[in-house]
């Protein structure tokens, strides 16, 4: 079978990538529609900082209309590779990123409608870059926290 027979050798279209104007991301990326990021706005993104104001999507609730626990690690994981690039150019080639660590901490239920979202990266040393993440409410009460190692490769 030709090149041609089986279709391009291309890579994947990544239109996640292109934001509306404001926004963390655009829509097609799997993990990024199940927490609808793509409705995400972005409050302050600078050089190692990125905080977003997001909505608690009710297929992500639990019984009791909270956030389901389950799901914060996801929030983490995403959040910590956005805040990696924060401030910085993607540039040809850029490391893929690979979640070696992530520790959740919850320190009172997430509700919604509305909360608010910091990463900070901690350290970069050498491949490997050190990330934290707190979950507020809008009116400042720390409700989760999130470290995240990740390495390029």
């Amino acid at each position: 079978m030709s090149a041609d027979e089986s279709g391009p050798s291309r890579p994947p279209q990544r239109i996640w990538a292109e934001p509306a104007p404001g926004k963390l991301m655009g829509r097609g990326h799997n993990a990024g529609d199940l927490l609808e990021a793509y409705d995400w706005d972005v409050i302050e993104r600078r050089d190692g900082l990125l905080r977003v104001g997001v909505h608690l999507p009710d297929a992500l609730r639990n019984p009791k209309n909270e956030l389901f626990g389950g799901f914060t690690p996801t929030y983490v994981d995403l959040v910590a590779l956005h805040t990696y690039w924060a401030g910085r150019e993607a540039r040809p080639g850029h490391p893929w990123l690979a979640t070696l660590n992530m520790r959740v901490d919850y320190y009172a239920p997430v509700r919604g409608p509305r909360f608010e979202i910091e990463g900070r990266v901690v350290n970069r040393r050498g491949a490997m870059t050190f990330i934290e993440t707190l979950f507020f409410h809008p009116e400042g009460e720390a409700l989760a926290y999130g470290y995240t190692t990740l390495r390029e490769v």
